[in-house]
């Protein structure tokens, strides 16, 4: 949050004239004005990220939101509708507000962007190669924002799509966040490897970056998808971002678009 918790509200939405800031607000990073409604997000999330509602429990009502942080209720609806629609919360109707997780199958198809020509979100089967720890390269430490030669894990795998090898994926990981993780262990898990990353190592992935460009296959990522050398490829590099805007992965995978497109929805 940026906001000094003490700025006037808005006088003409949510936390207008007489409504006060919220009694648990942080201390401002800077004098820059920020709508209360944001300084409520801010809290919310900074009780998200320090696991005070954990993924997939219900939050408070707005009622109760707008008694503890002293504002309006709808100061906290205006926070909420955001924080759902940065995918931290999950309304139901009827059932209240949740925090998200990537345990949910709406989740998985958030990250895998993959899909069937048909239109369809065909269920896809992992095949880990090998999971090791090694000292970072000087450009994956830039991208994680660790210091040369600090611990990574590496994960490489291959996804399956209706039996056909459709994807390569090398992933790394911060070693200190990910610290245990091996091959033996991501074999006995049978969810998604993020709801692996939440549930086991208390690490969610809330957004990421991506640059995406057609590729030739090398020979050895050729023999791995099992297509020939020079075969066009789709390339991915991703980097995954938790609370705080931290990165916490890093990863490159080669896609096989054969009856396959890469779907990205802009708003």
């Amino acid at each position: 949050m940026t906001a000094n918790p003490a700025s006037t509200a808005n006088p003409n939405g949510p936390g207008g004239p007489g409504e006060a800031a919220p009694v648990a607000a942080a201390p401002a990073a800077s004098p820059t004005f920020s709508p209360l409604y944001q300084q409520i997000k801010g809290l919310i999330t900074q009780s998200l990220e320090t696991g005070e509602w954990k993924p997939g429990e219900i939050i408070p009502s707005e009622v109760e939101l707008a008694a503890r942080f002293k504002v309006s209720q709808g100061t906290v609806r205006k926070a909420i509708d955001e924080l759902a629609a940065d995918n931290l919360l999950v309304r139901r109707q009827g059932k209240g507000t949740f925090v998200a997780t990537h345990n949910e199958d709406r989740a998985q198809f958030r990250f895998l962007r993959l899909l069937a020509d048909d239109g369809a979100e065909h269920p896809h089967v992992s095949r880990l190669l090998e999971c090791r720890r090694l000292r970072a390269s000087a450009d994956i430490a830039r991208q994680l924002d660790l210091k040369p030669s600090d611990p990574v894990v590496l994960i490489k795998r291959l996804l399956q799509f209706d039996g056909e090898i459709t994807v390569l994926d090398e992933i790394w990981l911060p070693g200190v966040v990910f610290r245990g993780l091996t091959l033996e262990r991501l074999s006995e898990y049978k969810g998604p490897l993020y709801a692996m990353f939440e549930t086991e190592f208390g690490t969610r992935m809330i957004r990421a970056s991506e640059k995406i460009r057609a590729v030739a296959a090398d020979p050895s990522v050729a023999d791995l998808l099992q297509v020939p050398p020079g075969f066009p490829l789709l390339s991915v590099e991703r980097v995954s971002y938790t609370y705080g805007d931290r990165p916490v992965e890093v990863r490159r995978g080669w896609y096989v678009t054969t009856g396959y497109y890469y779907q990205n929805d802009l708003s």
